[in-house]
């Protein structure tokens, strides 16, 4: 009898080392995020201690003051913040609202010419919690070439008021030109100045250096996380 309940006992005791890894790994299990469509990954691994959202996620900030690159320096702090509180497509929670992010501004590199656009590279470095509990980031701006400067919009509203401004000038000193010897003439002073102007706006548009990139409070960028970041639970 107690050969059988030893045999039983160790049944049990093998069939209970058996059972435990496959327990441990049904606590875990791979959730999705949806914020941007390109990104190389949309994987976290929630486990039953923590929340690691994988290398490759692409995150979403904002500003929480104002930048402009002609005052910035390398070295400067910025302070980013998450508008909403951020889930994963399945519904685990996993940045509150007001969550502060800081970045720290690696390099700024000037407007050049012939429309060159400043560039400004940073690395996100801090999450700070609500709780003012902290932990490391380590992401870059999602764009082409992990920098961020003005769009195309502002290089051609630039170039266009350049145009528009220089051609506004071209029209009224045709129109003196033609109007000294002969007030008839303003239409043809009109038609000569408008195209000359504007073409001298245009070629002077094109070839002046680029913009320096602002960024207003509450302006959103991308963030692609170039290592992953475990957040316990």
């Amino acid at each position: 009898m107690l050969k059988k309940l030893l045999s039983l006992i160790c049944i049990i005791s093998i069939a209970a080392l058996n059972t435990i890894p496959v327990l441990a790994a049904d606590c875990t299990k791979i959730e999705h995020l949806d914020i941007h469509k390109k990104a190389p990954c949309d994987m976290v691994t929630i486990t039953t201690t923590s929340k690691v959202i994988e290398q490759g996620n692409v995150l979403q900030f904002v500003f929480d003051e104002k930048f402009f690159s002609k005052k910035g320096q390398a070295g400067q702090m910025i302070n980013f913040v998450v508008p909403e509180a951020l889930y994963t497509r399945e519904g685990t929670l996993l940045f509150p609202c007001g969550t502060k992010i800081v970045a720290e501004v690696t390099r700024i590199e000037k407007p050049k010419w012939f429309n060159k656009n400043a560039r400004v590279s940073l690395i996100f470095r801090q999450i700070i919690f609500p709780d003012n509990t902290c932990i490391e980031i380590k992401a870059m701006p999602f764009t082409k070439d992990y920098k961020l400067k003005e769009g195309p919009w502002t290089t051609f509203g630039k170039v266009f008021l350049s145009t528009i401004s220089l051609g506004i000038i071209g029209a009224g000193a045709g129109v003196g030109f033609a109007f000294i010897p002969n007030p008839a003439k303003i239409g043809v002073g009109l038609a000569a100045g408008i195209p000359t102007g504007c073409g001298i706006g245009l070629a002077l548009g094109l070839i002046t250096p680029g913009c320096h990139y602002k960024a207003k409070k509450g302006e959103a960028v991308y963030a692609i996380l170039i290592d992953q970041i475990t957040l316990c639970k």
